[in-house]
């Protein structure tokens, strides 16, 4: 999820985005989701197509299947742009329509602004951070740690790594080299679910060293010039050892420990209590 275009929250729902033909799409079941509360979002929008003939005959025309990054990686999803979205909302009943059609507006007039200064997502991105009560060395430290993962993709994209399961594996390599942890048992470790962001959980020190073994196995794939999933694992191994190395050296000189069960749960959720009492 370090795509800082797809960060986009209504009332601390996330709706996926995508842009297509120019223009950003979101995600249907992630807008109904948002306005419903419903939790089979998939069966509710079969009802509602049932219930709304009309909406139903053009279903196909304003809702195209497009290719959304989820935790499973690729799939295809109904998405609709801004006119469709209103589209949809005419046919839900729900309290929250008028808030999300200002937010819907506010949104598309930002993603325009964005597209021609990108300096302002991550303007956004830091307030998004703020307004869950994180300091700002925190999101400083946390914004430079999606950018290098951005630049390590893109390193993989271009060596034949594919999207999704094998971003995952490498990903996998890299955590247990430096942490002696898959990300899974570090989301366990904090005791973290499965819908918690990893890297949203982890304190500086823990996001400066998957930076380094991230920074670390980028430079051997360039290095070595691997290709394909097999090689580009043995570079996130070396990767991510060397930064394991680091780590135990801080640690002797500081006599601290930088895996940490913290977490920053109660944190955001006191911020979003705090953000509703205004």
């Amino acid at each position: 999820m370090d795509n800082l275009k797809d960060l986009i929250v209504f009332q601390d729902k996330v709706i996926r985005s995508v842009l297509h033909n120019g223009e950003i799409h979101f995600v249907i079941r992630d807008v109904v989701e948002a306005l419903t509360e419903s939790k089979d979002p998939a069966q509710y929008i079969k009802r509602l197509r049932k219930r709304d003939t009309e909406l139903a005959k053009g279903w196909v025309q304003f809702v195209p299947l497009l290719e959304v990054q989820t935790k499973g990686g690729i799939q295809k999803m109904g998405c609709a742009n801004t006119k469709g979205i209103f589209r949809l909302i005419q046919s839900i009943p729900s309290p929250k329509a008028e808030p999300f059609k200002q937010w819907l507006a506010k949104v598309g007039h930002e993603r325009i602004q964005e597209n021609e200064n990108p300096e302002l997502v991550l303007e956004r991105l830091k307030e998004t951070y703020r307004l869950k009560g994180y300091n700002d060395n925190w999101i400083n430290t946390r914004l430079e740690s999606i950018g290098v993962r951005k630049k390590l993709t893109d390193e993989w994209q271009k060596r034949g790594v594919k999207k999704g399961l094998e971003y995952a594996i490498l990903t996998s390599e890299i955590s247990q080299a430096v942490f002696g942890l898959k990300p899974s048992e570090h989301k366990q470790f904090k005791a973290l679910k499965q819908k918690h962001q990893l890297r949203d959980h982890m304190t500086e020190t823990e996001l400066l060293f998957t930076r380094l073994g991230e920074i670390t196995t980028r430079n051997e794939a360039k290095k070595t010039d691997a290709q394909g999933l097999h090689q580009n694992k043995t570079a996130a191994k070396k990767g991510g050892k060397a930064a394991n190395k680091a780590l135990e050296a801080y640690e002797k000189e500081t006599g601290e420990k930088v895996l940490s069960d913290k977490n920053f749960i109660k944190q955001i959720e006191d911020a979003k209590t705090k953000k509703k009492l205004k």
